[in-house]
């Protein structure tokens, strides 16, 4: 029988709120065929701008929702399991960290239950993220493979990965833009140390990050090609490499990567 709505989303989190934007504003769902359920009325009247529906019961959603996005707290998802119990979504999506497949599916109940993973980062919110995703479940659904892409494809740019590279895209993309952060403020209290003013050099560095980055996508020459690309013979540019090769900045995010990673699969059950 076909459902009411196209998709129903269990919690309003950083990261859902974030998917209903981008699939209503894009006009990728018509706002009346998707259900957002929370505990919290307040987070649910946050929604009102989206024109969705909404409701505190998460049966509900489950039960009339062609595809179920589970957006709440690794530790939440039990209780709502139970809550769920006697009904057998049979599409669903997980943004929760920390939560497999397997976990998933065992939890909702026997039967054919298809689940798709996410790892997404921060600047989902703006529509310039990075996504790994395990379609796997889906692969012999053309249809369904697309319209799951579609949904995250309004958040920023795809990787599809096996469910068993989901740690790594934590550590690298989930956990990236921290890294980068640091980096950005890192070349901006240089510049301001060098006599630029703070807004100068946000300015500077922001660009620089921007510009490279887009090189590096553009560019057919590798990543080591563009370094050296960047410095020329003799210049300023070779002592600063200098210094970053010789403090362990490739090793240090290596390190940090690592330690994302190892933390990521300890929280993983």
């Amino acid at each position: 029988m076909k459902k009411q709505f196209k998709l129903g989303v269990i919690g309003c989190s950083f990261f859902s709120n974030a998917i209903l934007r981008g699939v209503v504003l894009s006009d990728l769902i018509r706002e009346k065929k998707i259900i957002v359920s929370d505990e919290s009325e307040e987070e649910l009247d946050k929604l009102d701008y989206l024109g969705v529906r909404t409701t505190t019961s998460n049966k509900f959603v489950a039960e009339n929702s062609e595809f179920v996005l589970f957006a709440v707290k690794p530790k939440k998802f039990e209780a709502i399991s139970k809550e769920l119990e006697g009904i057998r979504p049979e599409k669903v999506i997980s943004v929760m960290d920390g939560i497999t497949k397997n976990t998933v599916k065992n939890s909702l109940g026997i039967g054919v239950i298809k689940v798709a993973r996410a790892i997404l980062n921060l600047p989902c919110e703006i529509g310039s993220g990075a996504i790994g995703i395990d379609m796997v479940d889906f692969n012999k659904s053309t249809d369904d493979c697309d319209f799951i892409s579609s949904v995250f494809g309004t958040l920023g740019t795809i990787v599809s990965v096996e469910e068993g590279k989901l740690n790594a895209v934590y550590g690298l993309s989930g956990s990236g833009s921290a890294y980068t952060f640091m980096f950005i403020d890192a070349l901006i209290n240089a510049g301001v140390k060098q006599g630029l003013s703070k807004n100068e050099a946000k300015i500077l560095a922001v660009q620089t990050i921007l510009g490279s980055a887009e090189m590096v996508q553009r560019e057919e020459k590798s990543v080591e090609e563009l370094t050296i690309l960047a410095c020329n013979k003799g210049g300023a540019s070779v002592e600063a490499v200098k210094v970053l090769e010789e403090k362990g900045l490739s090793d240090a995010l290596s390190s940090a990567v690592d330690a994302c990673v190892s933390r990521a699969k300890e929280q993983t059950k």
